[in-house]
């Protein structure tokens, strides 16, 4: 039998995490064993490169990497491990978010991180399921379920749209 998939989720303040809470609550509601935590590319090197050297024997199978600004976070933790890495662009003051997108889209060859729009943390949750979802079947036929609702809403919001249309 496979064991519980496990995600980490690493931002790099504290004051990401209103961003991250979605995504926290989105793999929580697909069965999702979750690690949160704060470290910084910038202001604890030492002990983001250790986590990202020590994730895969810990049993993470996908890391989310969430920062702002510079944004360097996702590509350090890349650098240190061979697991598929998430960049989260956290929206920042300064330049709308763009500068963290930006940091984390544009990696070098050999660095891959996969990138999901600013503050776009319920879309990392799910790519990370949907990583998941190759190795454990269960979170594929949960993906199926979460678009055929997603479907099913579309679609009854265009009913609703429709009659208060005829009733104009």
């Amino acid at each position: 039998m496979l064991s519980q998939p496990k995600v980490a989720i690493i931002m790099g303040s504290d004051s990401d995490y209103q961003v991250l809470e979605k995504c926290i609550k989105t793999l929580n509601e697909f069965g999702v064993e979750t690690t949160v935590l704060v470290s910084s590319a910038h202001r604890s090197p030492e002990k983001t490169a250790q986590f990202a050297k020590e994730a895969e024997e810990k049993g993470y199978e996908v890391i989310i990497a969430a920062a702002g600004k510079a944004a360097h976070l996702p590509g350090v933790i890349a650098a240190y491990t061979a697991l598929p890495v998430i960049g989260l662009p956290i929206q920042s003051s300064t330049l709308d978010g763009l500068d963290s997108l930006l940091s984390i889209v544009q990696m070098p060859a050999g660095v891959p991180v996969a990138t999901v729009a600013i503050n776009g943390s319920e879309n990392a949750a799910l790519l990370a399921i949907q990583i998941l979802g190759v190795k454990y079947p269960e979170f594929r036929k949960k993906m199926h379920l979460y678009k055929e609702k997603m479907k099913d809403l579309v679609e009854e919001k265009n009913l609703r749209l429709q009659e208060k249309l005829n009733g104009i």
